[in-house]
């Protein structure tokens, strides 16, 4: 059976499908930035919305620091070991994440997991308290075939290099494709 539901955007999740889920710091975008829907079948929105947070010129860039970049990585250790899913692929940007698992638990779980953890122990790091680290809803996609799945696994760790942050997927410190989990 399809779990669904809603906040601003729909979520599905078809029991078996792997899960792309792209997550990002409360305060990241400008607000006239459109959020990509579903709607959007091309992924155009999606890549254009990426693309305005490759750029990093509005908000906090707290996932530059190694120390919170590798808060992120605990996390997503952690939620594996608790059997939450299997990852496939990840890679921690500037002020976004994203992440392809095979989900063994409901995706709601796994976000909410892997987001309060991580901001508990980055606002620790950070000495922040009282505002909210991430931005409450994520964006998530599920993976309809074998081909998209390797697209997507390639579009995750090759972001680093489109956003022009490393000449090489490998190059990057905080993605699968240097750093398997």
């Amino acid at each position: 059976m399809v779990t669904y539901y809603e906040r601003r955007l729909p979520h599905w999740h078809p029991p078996g499908q792997d899960i792309f889920i792209t997550w990002r710091l409360h305060g990241s975008l400008p607000a006239q930035v459109r959020l990509p829907t579903q709607a959007d079948s091309s992924g155009r929105a999606f890549v254009n919305y990426d693309r305005t947070l490759d750029e990093a010129r509005t908000g906090p860039l707290w996932l530059k620091d190694a120390r919170v970049a590798g808060a992120i990585l605990c996390a997503l250790r952690d939620a594996q070991r608790r059997n939450l899913f299997a990852l496939c692929s990840y890679d921690v940007m500037a002020n976004h994440v994203h992440v392809l698992l095979a989900p063994s638990a409901p995706l709601e779980q796994i976000t909410q997991q892997i987001k309060g953890a991580s901001a508990r122990e980055a606002n620790l790091i950070l000495g922040r308290t009282g505002e909210p680290f991430w931005q409450k809803e994520s964006f998530d996609h599920w993976v309809r075939n074998p081909g998209e799945w390797q697209k997507i696994r390639s579009y995750i760790e090759g972001n680093p290099v489109a956003a022009g942050l490393v000449a090489r997927p490998e190059d990057w410190p905080w993605s699968s494709a240097s750093n398997p989990i």
